[in-house]
């Protein structure tokens, strides 16, 4: 596998910085393209940090309603380059049933995207295509205050790659007790989302209907489009949510907590899941 972070060059200014000493070494996050191919054809590329591709792919897919189950996928295996065996930055996407007879549509549709670690799916899923394929998740389960204060935190102690860097994001899936059952990190926050919900599609567990989902950073559309599709009933960002983001978890049933610090949260949407609020 990649490297997940290298270290880089820096002149370190300030801060106590002596003079003729502040030129040393920091840690970075790596940001590499990986190219998701269909069948052997390329589909898009996505500008990620190496590790979990195959489940970011499928989380991918997921998204973009190429696939909707673990039942549409035949393998997901990465493409090496015979003259660069240590190469892992492509990976293609076998389909069986029902999507790999809309192969050919989906190519014919699908522009080659550059994903930036910002951008997410740049606009191409809207809420009324939403409404087609997902339904308005119930009040299933809940979750109390402090368990849910509690997942930032618990998130962060599973961030491997930022306590060398300090520059990348995390997603982690938890139970309604607040154990955190799988993270995954990445320079992009929706594709961490994506390497979690994709581990789960292969791992045959969705609709994730049974889990709350925690960010770093601020709660876009893009994340709460994802943990709707994924089946995910809650949604914990540390920073604050955008108003499409609140508008998409209040129709897609989520309770959506955003400024989640210091033992304390904001809830924007569908607080019938924290009792006592």
């Amino acid at each position: 596998m990649s490297e997940q972070f290298r270290a880089v060059p820096v002149i370190h200014v300030g801060r106590g910085s002596p003079l003729g000493e502040s030129e040393r070494s920091d840690l970075a996050a790596v940001e590499e393209p990986l190219e998701v191919r269909l069948h052997g054809t390329p589909f898009a590329v996505i500008m990620r940090t190496p590790g979990n591709d195959r489940e970011l792919a499928a989380g991918f897919l997921l998204s973009e309603g190429v696939i909707r189950t673990a039942a549409d996928v035949g393998a997901v295996e990465h493409c090496r380059h015979p003259d660069h065996p240590d190469v892992h930055n492509v990976v293609d996407v076998y389909l069986i049933g029902e999507a790999a007879s809309s192969l050919d549509e989906h190519l014919r549709e699908r522009r080659n995207v550059l994903a930036n670690s910002s951008c997410g799916l740049c606009g191409r899923v809207t809420i009324e295509s939403l409404r087609t394929r997902a339904a308005p998740l119930p009040i299933a389960w809940t979750m109390t205050i402090d368990a849910a204060a509690a997942m930032p935190d618990r998130l962060r102690e599973r961030q491997r790659v930022f306590e060398g860097t300090g520059g990348i994001h995390a997603a982690g899936l938890f139970t309604p007790d607040g154990v955190c059952v799988r993270a995954a990190e990445d320079v992009g926050r929706h594709n961490a989302v994506d390497k979690v919900i994709g581990s789960m599609l292969l791992d045959e567990r969705l609709p994730l209907d049974r889990f709350g989902l925690a960010v770093s950073g601020r709660a876009s559309y893009e994340i709460v489009q994802k943990a709707w599709l994924g089946g995910i009933h809650l949604v914990c960002a540390v920073s604050a949510p955008s108003s499409l983001a609140v508008d998409l978890a209040d129709e897609a049933g989520i309770t959506l907590l955003g400024f989640a610090r210091g033992g304390g949260f904001n809830v924007y949407t569908h607080a019938g899941r924290l009792p006592g609020v």
